[in-house]
């Protein structure tokens, strides 16, 4: 499945109620079309705090298209070239970190979006283009259907999200709990009541403008909690930390055995 195809059948699973993705920190593409298989409807590819380059990321964009799971990818900043690399690649939206102001979300449009919606580098001859095998005209007016999804993630933020939404552009806002706990002086305590009531005071706000939210859970409950709460675009752990602690329960499991049958 190509990258609009993708992005057209994720925008109208996300119109119709929640959708459910992880992060990867995996190099390895059989970990993401394993987690494609399992039925997650998109996945994010983490370039800020993964081991990843555009090189071997092409490869996981592959795999998740393999089997129709949409892949996100997030870039290590709003910087021109690592957001055009990204979908020159076929990702088929970017997520990008450290917003704090309008003009962050003006300049990551400015390099998402072709003219006249911005300004990114232009250039048929990338595997988002077939390589050159798509119509132009196509290509270039296919391309600006990719999400854009702002983070959220800290005090100077939340200070400015009114002009920060203004900004038009924007598909998702996704709300960072490890970085804004950490804004708000109790760092990795995302369930802390000062972090779930900003959480939610930017979630208001953002969906009294008929702006879709998303975050980060670890547990069946957090994520139940915040999609009561109207979110729709649910980040569920790190594959790494699901394989992790799938193993453990295994594990113990085991440990039950042995000890019953010793």
């Amino acid at each position: 499945m190509d990258t609009t195809d993708l992005v057209r059948r994720f925008r109208r699973r996300i119109a119709e109620g929640p959708v459910f993705g992880p992060f990867s920190k995996s190099s390895d593409p059989a970990i993401v079309e394993t987690l494609g298989h399992a039925g997650f409807d998109f996945i994010i590819l983490d370039l800020e705090h993964g081991p990843n380059s555009i090189e071997t990321l092409q490869g996981l964009i592959r795999a998740a298209q393999i089997c129709g799971m949409a892949p996100m990818v997030r870039v290590p900043s709003g910087d021109y070239e690592m957001i055009g690399k990204a979908l020159d690649v076929g990702a088929a939206g970017v997520q990008v970190p450290k917003i704090s102001c309008a003009e962050d979300v003006r300049a990551a449009v400015e390099h998402a979006k072709f003219a006249p919606l911005g300004m990114r580098g232009v250039c048929r001859y990338v595997r988002a283009a077939g390589y050159s095998s798509m119509d132009k005209a196509d290509y270039f007016r296919q391309a600006n259907e990719t999400l854009l999804i702002i983070q959220i993630e800290g005090q100077a933020a939340i200070d400015r999200l009114d002009e920060i939404l203004a900004v038009a552009g924007i598909d998702i806002v996704f709300v960072g709990p490890y970085d804004l706990s950490q804004s708000l002086g109790v760092p990795g305590e995302v369930e802390h009541p000062l972090v779930i009531e900003k959480m939610k005071e930017i979630v208001e706000v953002c969906l009294g403008k008929n702006i879709l939210v998303g975050n980060f859970t670890e547990t069946v409950a957090q994520t139940e909690m915040w999609i009561g709460q109207g979110l729709r675009y649910m980040s569920y752990s790190v594959d790494v930390g699901i394989l992790c602690e799938a193993s453990k329960a295994l594990l113990s499991a085991f440990s039950r055995m042995r000890r019953s049958n010793a």
